[in-house]
């Protein structure tokens, strides 16, 4: 999972995260206030660069993969999503801290980078499971989960301290590596793919 890394749709690009990409991800999450969401953990507008710089960092273990998240049609930066939890070993991992500004959820561009994301995972990176999680009061979050095919393994209860000091239940979500192909036919046919 090293190098250059770009996973480019009709919609979207996810480039590697670099500190530069700071100054549009601040912009960005002002686009519905995302850091004021209480069942998530979404960096505000001051703190950018350090959960950039973490990510980097996470990066440098090798237990992280962190990317920008571009809209094509408008070439603005619109969130950040990643490869986390990476187990080379196994292989596999999981997609998460990600977030997007509000102007483009609910939209094909979430889809379109699952599907680039997936496809890297399956079938370069040849992962055995790839996991998706999210608070289980966040439900607009689960919803798009379950809409891309993944079936949820269970629940963690009193999983996670969030910063409001409020206890998380985390769901986990999972798509292996034998329900791939047709999942993948399932996000093609979403968005109009061949």
């Amino acid at each position: 999972m090293t190098g250059p890394i770009t996973l480019t749709g009709q919609s979207v690009r996810l480039e590697l995260l670099s500190v530069a990409h700071s100054p549009a991800l601040a912009e960005a999450v002002c686009d519905g206030e995302l850091w004021k969401l209480w069942y998530t953990s979404i960096p505000s507008p001051e703190e950018m660069t350090g959960e950039i710089e973490r990510r980097l960092k996470l990066r440098d273990e090798g237990s992280m993969l962190p990317f920008a998240v571009v809209s094509l049609p408008t070439k603005r930066i619109v969130g950040m999503t990643s490869f986390m939890n990476i187990e080379a070993a196994i292989p596999r991992m999981e997609i998460g801290s990600t977030w997007y500004a509000r102007s483009v959820q609910k939209s094909a561009l979430n889809t379109e980078a699952k599907l680039l994301l997936l496809e890297r995972a399956f079938e370069v990176t040849g992962c055995l499971a790839v996991e998706l999680r999210t608070h289980v009061l966040n439900q607009q979050s689960r919803r798009a989960i379950e809409r891309l095919g993944a079936r949820l393994d269970g629940i963690l209860r009193f999983h996670r301290v969030l910063p409001n000091g409020t206890i998380r239940d985390t769901c986990v979500y999972s798509i292996t590596a034998p329900e791939w192909p047709a999942i993948k036919v399932l996000l093609r046919g979403k968005l109009g793919l061949p």
